[in-house]
């Protein structure tokens, strides 16, 4: 297996520029997640990784070889797609298999390497049926077997879990995390979906128009995110954003504190202030207009909205809730809050 690298990787479709000179280190064996927003450019950057796209500028580089100008078939890749793009007519041992009998490799070798594969991913039982015997999450996993059986230093996902229900999404996220813990290879996966990217990653980049906002582990962008942006895509329900002012020393949040909240030395004017949902509390008190409330069991979800139509979600683990149309309050703890500039969205420490 090896690690990657990137440095200051371009892309460009005539004078339309998509990446925006990109770096990047992927430690070897690491489980990296591209996680943004549609059209922030991760599909188009893994498909630079795998040399489906050409790269306008900058370099990329496996291991010790540069395989900025190489075919994919050179670069030592296995890219698991969003469509499992299995041949019908073909078993599950035989689609498994097609691309190393397509390389002239033995058979004794084609058939030990499926079979491993198979082991892996619990396919053994399954390696006589057709795809359209299959679930869903089966064909996936023959998908994801036939990239190992090819190998690579490193394996690319390409939102490979869209397709599925919610029940098999959870399923086969476990699948891929414990897939990584048993052959430790490395491994890139993009997604837009940030709970897959937290629950998945040694290693999250988030990306927006192109660029990278912020690279971390996912506790890291989560607790200390650098702007905005990235507070309010790491996490799910979203952070809420309130506006404030500096001013006496302090923040003052209209509608949320009575008094100014301690806040960095550096806040001037206009501040964006983030706090959680689960960092939020209900009280007595009538700034906040109750939407509705989402009863999930153990969590509820109350929707309100603010005295300037701002909407506030807030996440309570009782089983109480206001009746929508109600008007309650709300109270945080001020060492919860975030601070960002108004005017950039960079964090203010």
């Amino acid at each position: 297996m090896s690690g990657l690298e990137l440095r200051q990787v371009t892309k460009r479709y005539g004078a339309t520029q998509v990446i925006h000179g990109i770096d990047l280190t992927i430690e070897d064996g690491e489980f990296c997640v591209f996680v943004g927003p549609s059209g922030c450019g991760k599909s188009t950057l893994l498909r630079m990784v795998a040399g489906l796209e050409d790269t306008s500028a900058g370099s990329i580089s496996i291991g010790a070889r540069d395989v900025t100008r190489l075919d994919p078939s050179e670069r030592g890749v296995a890219m698991v797609f969003q469509t499992y793009a299995l041949y019908p007519h073909m078993t599950v041992a035989e689609n498994m298999g097609f691309g190393l009998k397509m390389t002239g490799h033995a058979r004794t070798e084609v058939k030990a390497k499926v079979d491993e594969a198979a082991r892996v991913l619990k396919l053994g039982d399954y390696l006589d049926r057709k795809p359209k015997a299959l679930s869903g999450g089966q064909r996936q996993r023959v998908a994801i077997g036939r990239a190992i059986v090819r190998g690579p230093e490193v394996f690319l996902f390409d939102e490979p879990l869209s397709n599925l229900d919610a029940e098999l999404r959870v399923e086969m996220r476990v699948e891929i995390a414990r897939l990584h813990q048993e052959i430790g290879a490395t491994m890139i996966y993009v997604t837009h979906d940030q709970v897959e990217a937290m629950t998945l990653a040694d290693k999250i980049v988030v990306l927006r128009a192109g660029r990278v906002e912020q690279v971390g582990a996912p506790l890291d962008l989560y607790n200390d995110p650098d702007n905005q942006f990235v507070a309010g895509f790491i996490g799910s329900p979203a952070m809420n954003f309130f506006t404030g002012k500096a001013a006496d020393g302090g923040i003052h949040v209209p509608g949320l504190t009575a008094d100014p909240i301690p806040g960095p030395r550096s806040a001037w004017g206009k501040v964006s202030v983030g706090i959680r949902p689960n960092h939020l509390e209900l009280t007595a008190g009538d700034s906040h207009l109750v939407d509705l409330s989402e009863h999930l069991g153990g969590v509820s979800y109350h929707h309100l909205t603010g005295p300037d139509g701002s909407r506030t979600i807030l996440e309570a683990r009782d089983q109480t809730a206001p009746k929508p149309g109600s008007r309650v309050g709300l109270r945080f703890d001020p060492a919860r809050a975030y601070f960002f500039d108004a005017s950039n969205g960079l964090r203010l420490r």
